[in-house]
């Protein structure tokens, strides 16, 4: 079930503009980070902390929902919380 799983979502890269750095390197982070750190969640983690940051970079914060901010904000947290 978790091979299929697997299949399933990187099936979904092809989705996944990579000419846009701004879109890709969050991307990017999400795909790497799970098989690295072990956890969905950290990897998850790592592209929602990724993408406002080079949205931002970018000059195209306006874009960024208020909801992503404080996911931002939330997992920043977390990962010093839990890596002290």
């Amino acid at each position: 079930a978790l091979i299929i799983v697997g299949v399933l979502m990187t099936s979904n890269l092809k989705k996944i503009d990579w000419d846009k750095f701004e879109i890709a390197f969050p991307a990017f982070l999400t795909v790497v980070g799970m098989p690295l750190t072990y956890s969905i969640s950290d990897g998850l983690a790592l592209g929602l902390i990724a993408y406002p940051i080079t949205m931002i970079a970018s000059k195209r914060a306006k874009e960024v929902t208020p909801m992503m901010y404080i996911l931002f904000v939330v997992f920043v947290i977390f990962f010093l919380v839990t890596n002290l």
